[in-house]
């Protein structure tokens, strides 16, 4: 008889005997293994019968006390031991039917593993097993972009952005500035938020108010009102606190004036671009042949916005490999900011060449003031959520997270946008 352990696991020349515990799994040769050790393991978990070798008259019997528990005495006869070992011999060993010979009724027999080491059976459903359970059982994580993007909804929640702001922007100017002023208040309450999750809670009301008046006061009144409107707000926002009992005043009254400054004040100068010198445009603008100097900066400005995140999130995710800040976002790498800053210098030439009648030069100047100014705008909201613990500020807009993370480079593109084109109005 073929010795079992030159015989590879599961292949035909294996021995087939039968299962001493019929029912419960099927026969040895119908089980496929990678290799010998998941065989084992089999073998050991008693899910397909153990093969054991089958006792020699010749072969000493091991002593009662290994499996009774009971230490043998040293007066017991050699004969007593063996009789008690061959009274404990497995049910499945059998004797060899008449015509074999004497080498093939010593080859070994299959035993359950319950009788071999004591380890229950455990019925297993019939036909043959391909992997263990284990490995059975291990289900991949699902992948995720390397860039942490649903990068189809991105696109579609973006494009429909894009297309809301330029179209209110050429046909219906005030139109623009309810739904910035929207998403204003929109970046005030999720920043409020986030920061009561570190139980700091500013003044709200006030915030709100203040996120409602800076822009109108910007557009309508220039840089005067939105200096009166930023200060008129903070003295709410420390009397309206200063009233309430409550303890932790001071870092209450800082998180209101915190948000005022970074959200509502930083965004109102769009709204200084586009009031231009010409000043406040209340009614439809259908003649786009005679669109407003300041209507033109402020899309050139959300271009170039939109090219610094584009080109920089797609060069990164290609060839991102030296991160910029991994403390803050290790997200953003140098070849990243070096494919915003040629992306963006693509878009600025030509836009300030024939939209704005201006040497070339200037848009090269505008592409670097926008590109660092919205990357300093995500290091500093980067900066903010790892500091109160967060990922995104909300997640209303699908594949971006929240509003804050789409106003991140607005906030510090806008007043450099309106530096550039004051001083270049100068010339």
């Amino acid at each position: 008889m073929t010795d079992p352990k030159s015989v590879p696991a599961g292949s035909a020349g294996e021995p087939a005997a039968p299962n001493s515990e019929a029912g419960l799994v099927p026969a040895p040769a119908n089980y496929q293994f990678s290799s010998r050790k998941d065989r084992r393991h089999a073998e050991m978990t008693g899910m397909i019968p153990m093969i054991v070798p089958k006792k020699t008259s010749a072969q000493e019997a091991p002593s009662k006390d290994k499996y009774d528990g009971e230490p043998a005495s040293a007066a017991t006869p050699t004969g007593t031991v063996a009789g008690d070992a061959a009274a404990k011999e497995p049910a499945a060993v059998e004797s060899a039917p008449a015509g074999v010979d004497s080498a093939e009724q010593a080859a070994p027999l299959p035993v359950s593993a319950a009788q071999a080491n004591g380890i229950p059976m455990i019925p297993v459903s019939q036909g043959p097993f391909g992997v263990l359970p284990e490995a059975a059982t291990k289900v991949k994580p699902p992948r995720t972009p390397k860039a942490g993007r649903d990068l189809p909804a991105a696109i579609t929640v973006g494009v429909i952005l894009l297309a809301l702001v330029v179209g209110s922007l050429l046909f219906y100017p005030v139109g623009f500035v309810v739904l910035a002023t929207a998403f204003s208040c929109v970046g005030v309450w999720e920043v409020t938020r986030a920061i009561a999750g570190r139980g700091i809670k500013a003044p709200l009301t006030p915030v709100m108010v203040g996120a409602l008046a800076m822009p109108a006061s910007a557009y309508f009144a220039g840089a005067e009102g939105l200096l009166f409107a930023l200060a008129a707000s903070a003295g709410a926002t420390l009397l309206w606190r200063s009233l309430d009992s409550a303890p932790g005043a001071l870092k209450s009254i800082s998180a209101g004036v915190f948000s005022l400054l970074w959200i509502p004040f930083l965004l109102s100068f769009v709204f200084l671009m586009l009031r231009a010198e010409s000043g406040p445009t209340t009614e439809l603008t259908m003649n786009l042949g005679d669109i407003n100097a300041g209507i033109v900066q402020v899309i050139i400005m959300l271009l170039l916005v939109v090219a610094n995140d584009t080109f920089g999130y797609l060069v990164g995710v290609l060839f991102g490999k030296h991160p910029m800040a991994p403390k803050i976002s290790p997200k953003k790498s140098w070849e990243g900011f070096a494919g915003s800053l040629g992306g963006a210098t693509l878009v600025a030439i030509p836009a300030t060449v024939f939209l704005l009648d201006q040497q070339w030069w200037v848009g090269l100047v505008l592409a670097v003031g926008m590109v660092c100014a919205g990357t300093s705008g995500d290091f500093a909201e980067s900066m903010i959520k790892r500091e109160l613990g967060v990922k995104d500020m909300s997640n209303i807009l699908p594949g971006h997270g929240g509003v804050m993370d789409r106003l991140d480079s607005i906030l510090f593109a806008a007043p450099v946008a309106y530096a550039i084109f004051t001083v270049l109005g100068q010339f």
